[in-house]
This record gives structure tokens, C-alpha cells and sequence, in this order.
């Protein structure tokens, strides 16, 4: 490398011979865009113009005293001697040289000099004019550009996904190392071949060739391909073509190897239709759905089951002609078991529903719905049978009798509870305060247990319990009683439980809160929210508005405890309860198993 350094020498006087030179105007030389520094015969710069003075970080005006000298120099320091005081010697133009000018600051730029010898009246030359033009930015760039270059040879030859260019006459014009490893060949086998002569399809790659051709684009089109060693590969490719000013020039073609996934995917074809024989030979009806509920199978006992051959594609949810609630309620197909299993992404056990023939049968049953899904957790259709249970349905019957008269027990039980806490509570110092509220409760227990009993004890309505347990001390405006939740089945334990703290809620609101006076009101909301890893969650808050003020007791009377019992210690919940101004506020949370 020729590195241009500024080095201060001692003071010559300028040789003659310069009187040329010397006639032409400062301002002249000024005026010219290229940097101009004029050299005495010993190499010494003894006048230059603006542009060199700006360049060489030298003075406009340069004497005997500031001359310097332009050296040769390499990677490890300045040379001996002078650039231009060689030339000077040697009597012999360079141009286009490229130096690096090294400045006082340390800093470098790149150079490109003409240097010409002067001459005055002898044949040997007593000074040089050199033209320098900074040529930094312009290296610079080209270096960039060479470097990006560099970057997409590198890509293109040793990306992981296979890729070669073909000529618009079909012939391979370049590969990378993994195209050819693909396939196991070397450049030369690959390289200047028709691209036909690898596909194992031959309409297939003509098809590819006219598309493109065309200008359209391919993404992730199937093909197979031929390996040297004989094998078939299957691949994927991704293309689109070049178009130059006479047209079609070339196209540019990813391949991606899938056999694997081929392979996968055909085994797990095997194992499908394998499945679906098991299904067909299982004695219990059964039926698959997409995501959106389309059946997409069933086998031959649900046509028995439903009296009819359900329409692949075309019936939904459900492979019966109608169905119905298990008291008799019509249940649309959009919301039967199936449905709400696809919707919720959960499986739906412990329903029971009846099924209606086309020609007027019933069949009480009980579905079991489970949503199949794919890698990434989402639903991609469900699978459902149908369990008969008519004769389930027949004992039932008998056993309804028995449950009726263990419940008219259960009552004469809570009713001699009630006299026995009556006749108790009497005997208190203060009876009349405590008997009244201690029926109420046994009363209020009553209530869910008849719900509970009307649901042959597997669950309650959170709706039809705060209806009953809750709409008594409204009165006869219903608004004074304002709900907001979904409807919720809960437990025959949860049931009891919450029954009682509604009850103490609506009591308390009675006698000392919104439900007191006339104007008063009632909000009372629920949520239900779902866990990733644990049990849903319900969420209740109960706001009174528009009774009397407020104000914060100075202890928890027995309801207060009896509704955190009953939700910390039975429900393994948690209570909030908050005395403001406006209104009693409590807010209750438990798991929903």
C-alpha cells in the first residue's frame, strides 16, 4: 500500500525553472475544482492551490519554511525519500496513482494523483505538478459493495434451503450446495442440465415452466424429484421468474425436501383409516365433526341409533333429526353437547338428552363429545358417542319413587330440626332476636335442598337458586333486584353452601340496607373465569344502592360469619366486605370444580 505522509522538512529554496508556472495567477489556480500542489526538484511542495490546501491541511500560501515533503510509505512507516522527488529523477509521468494520505490527526483518506515533471530548459525534469482528487467516499463504496456482494454469493451458495436458477429454455444455470446435496450430485452432473431430466413428473415441471413463464409465482408447489442413487424425493418449491428487457430471462427456484413429512404424512393416513375401521366395528354410535361441526364420519350404529343416514358434509352437529332436553325442552342441534364441546374446547360428560327418530321414536341417551386438537392446541373437529340409556331410564323411574319418599323424610327431618332450634333459641336471653333468623336459616336450607332434589342432587341453577333464595325479601318490583351473570350449574355442595350466604345477604339487606325502604336496590353479579392449570373460578359481587347511610359496625353479627364460614372454610374461597356511605358491599370468590 503507498501511503501519502506530510513530513516537515528543513527549508530549500525553490529551484528555477518554474517561471511558467510562476506567471499563472494565484486566483486562477483558486478557481480550479482539483486539488494542485506544484514540488521543487528535491520533492518539497512550494505552492499549491485552495482545493490542495483544504486537502493536504496546509497553509493557502506555502514558503520556503512550510514546505513539506510527499514520501513513499508502507504498513510499518514512512519510506525513504519522496514520491515526487522521485519521479523528478526519474523524468517519468505516473498517473493514477492511488497513495493514502495520512493527516497531522492521525486520520487517513484515499488518494488518486497524476504527477507530471516539470521541465525548464534541460532535459532533466527540476520539478512535478501533481493533480490529487480524494477518492474516499467512492473506495469506500466500492469496498461496501464488494463486501454485499461477497454476502450474496456466500447466501446463494451456502444457504441451508436448496436453490438454483433456470433459463427460460429450461436448462439448470446455477446450484447451491444444498440443491446438490439434496439430490447427490456434483456441479458438473447438475450444472448446464434440463431441469426435466431431474423431476420424476414430466407434466409436472412443464406445468411449473408455463406458469412462470407467465409471470405467476409458486408457493410451496409439490413436486418429486430424482436423486442420483435412484430415490425419489418429495419437495416443495417456491419460485418466480426473471423478466428482463427481452423478457422471459430465467427463474429462481427454492426446494425444500419434505419426504419425511410425506412419509409422516402418509403413515398417519394409514393409521386414520385403520382408526376408522375400529370405529365402524365398535357396537356404540359414533360420529366426527369438523371445527365448524360438519360430520365427517359415523359408523353403523349410529344410523341405527338415529333411524336415519346422516349427510357427510351437510348435517351438523349431530347425526339425530331432532332432539330434546332431558325433561322434554326442544334442543337445537347448534346447541347440543357437540356444539358446546367444539365451541368451549372442553369435553361435555354427564348430559343426558333424547334423540327422535324420523319415524317418531324416542331414545333417552347420554352423548360424550370430546374436541380433538392439533399441534398448537387449537380445534380442528371432535369426536362423539351416543350411549343408549333406555334402560337406565326404566330404573330410574323405580328409583324416583324411593327418592321421593327418602325426600319426604329429609323434610320431616328439617322440620323437626327447625322445632327443636325454635324451643333452643327460646331459652336464650335474648329469644326473640335469635329464633326468627335461626328458622329462616333452617328454611333457607330447606329451599336448596328442594332444588337440589328436583335435580335428583346433581346440581342447581346459580339463576333458579338466587331467584328462591334472594326474590322473597325483594318484594313485588322486580327491579329492585338487578342480576347480571351466565347461567351456572353449580355442585349440590356449592349449592347448599351459597344458598345460605344468599339468604344471609338478602336478610341483612332487608332489615338494616337497601332492601329496607321502598327505593332501594340490589346489584348482584357474577363471573366465571378460567383457568390454564387449575379449576374455574367464580366471581360474585353483591352492591346495595338507594337505602339508608352506612355505617360500620363496630362487630360481625352471626351472618357475617356465617357467610365467611361458609365460603373460606366449605368453598375454600375468599369474602370482601365493605361498609361505604351508599352501601353494604360484598364480593366472594371460589373454585368451581
Amino acid at each position: 500500500m503507498t501511503v501519502v505522509d506530510l513530513q516537515p522538512r528543513p527549508a530549500r529554496k525553490p529551484a528555477s525553472g518554474f517561471s511558467a508556472l510562476a506567471a499563472v495567477d494565484q486566483d486562477v489556480l483558486d478557481a480550479v475544482p482539483i486539488a494542485i500542489a506544484v514540488f521543487d526538484r528535491f520533492g518539497g511542495i512550494v505552492r499549491l492551490n485552495k482545493s490542495a490546501s483544504v486537502l493536504l491541511h496546509l497553509p493557502p500560501h506555502v514558503d520556503n519554511s512550510t514546505a513539506v515533503n510527499l514520501a513513499l510509505a508502507d504498513d510499518s512507516g514512512p519510506a525513504q525519500g519522496s514520491l515526487a522527488r522521485s519521479i523528478i529523477a526519474e523524468s517519468t509521468p505516473r498517473y493514477g496513482l492511488e497513495l493514502t494520505l495520512v493527516s497531522p490527526d492521525g486520520a487517513r483518506r484515499a488518494l488518486l494523483a497524476d504527477i507530471e515533471p516539470l521541465f525548464e530548459s534541460s532535459f532533466a525534469a527540476t520539478g512535478a505538478i501533481a493533480c490529487l482528487r480524494d477518492v474516499t467516499d467512492s473506495k469506500l463504496a466500492a469496498e461496501a459493495a464488494l463486501a454485499q456482494q461477497k454476502d450474496i454469493e456466500d447466501f446463494f451458495e451456502n444457504g441451508a434451503v436448496g436453490l438454483h436458477l433456470v433459463s427460460s429454455e429450461g436448462v439448470i444455470l446455477r446450484a447451491n450446495q444444498a440443491e446438490l446435496k439434496l439430490l447427490g450430485y456434483e456441479k458438473e452432473e447438475y450444472i448446464g442440465q434440463p431441469i426435466a431430466r431431474f423431476h420424476a413428473d414430466g407434466d409436472v415441471i412443464e406445468d411449473i415452466l408455463r406458469r412462470l413463464s407467465l409471470g405467476e409465482s409458486l408457493h410451496r408447489h409439490p413436486a418429486r424429484l430424482k436423486a442420483k442413487d435412484g430415490s425419489i424425493r418429495h419437495v416443495e418449491i417456491t419460485s418466480n421468474a426473471n423478466f428482463g428487457a427481452q423478457g422471459f430471462k430465467n427463474t429462481r427456484c427454492f426446494t425444500v425436501d419434505v419426504s419425511d413429512q410425506f412419509e409422516t404424512a402418509a403413515a398417519a393416513r394409514a393409521t386414520e383409516q385403520n382408526a376408522r375401521e375400529v370405529l365402524e366395528a365398535l357396537p356404540a354410535a359414533i360420529y366426527t365433526t369438523d371445527a365448524e361441526g360438519r360430520v365427517t364420519f359415523f359408523n353403523q350404529a349410529a344410523v341405527a341409533f338415529s333411524g336415519r343416514t346422516p349427510v357427510i358434509g351437510t348435517d351438523e352437529w349431530c347425526v339425530t333429526w331432532r332432539l330434546y332436553e332431558a325433561d322434554g325442552t326442544p334442543l337445537p342441534h347448534d346447541q347440543c353437547p357437540m356444539a358446546v364441546s367444539l365451541r368451549e374446547g372442553r369435553p361435555i360428560r354427564g348430559v343426558q338428552a333424547i334423540a327422535e327418530r324420523p319415524d317418531g321414536s324416542l331414545v333417552p341417551f347420554m352423548p360424550y363429545p370430546t374436541p380433538l386438537f392439533d399441534a398448537d392446541g387449537k380445534v380442528i373437529g371432535g369426536i362423539n358417542m351416543l350411549v343408549d340409556i333406555s334402560a337406565l331410564k326404566d330404573a330410574e323411574r323405580e328409583q324416583r319413587i324411593l327418592i321421593d319418599e327418602l325426600n319426604h323424610r329429609v323434610k320431616n327431618t328439617l322440620s323437626t330440626v327447625q322445632s327443636i332450634s325454635a324451643q333452643t333459641l327460646r331459652s336464650t336471653p335474648e329469644p326473640t332476636q335469635f329464633a326468627p333468623n335461626f328458622q329462616d336459616r333452617i328454611i333457607a336450607l330447606a329451599k336448596a335442598h328442594d332444588l337440589l332434589t328436583k335435580r335428583r342432587w346433581t346440581g342447581v341453577s346459580l339463576g333458579e337458586l338466587v331467584d328462591q333464595e334472594v326474590g322473597p325479601f325483594v318484594g313485588p318490583d322486580p327491579y329492585r333486584l338487578v342480576l347480571d351473570g351466565p347461567e351456572i350449574t353449580l355442585s349440590p355442595r356449592i349449592g347448599l353452601a351459597l344458598g345460605m350466604v344468599l339468604h344471609e345477604l338478602a336478610s341483612n339487606a332487608r332489615q338494616f340496607g337497601s332492601l329496607q325502604g321502598e327505593s332501594g336496590v340490589v346489584r348482584l353479579k357474577w363471573t366465571l373465569s378460567k383457568a390454564e392449570d387449575g379449576p374455574s373460578r367464580l366471581q360474585m359481587s353483591w352492591v346495595e344502592h338507594g337505602g339508608p347511610e352506612v355505617t360500620v359496625p363496630s362487630r360481625h353479627g352471626f351472618g357475617c360469619r356465617l357467610i365467611e364460614r361458609s365460603i373460606t372454610d366449605d368453598l375454600d374461597g375468599s369474602v370482601k366486605v365493605n361498609f361505604p356511605a351508599s352501601g353494604f358491599r360484598c364480593e366472594l370468590e371460589f373454585p368451581l370444580p
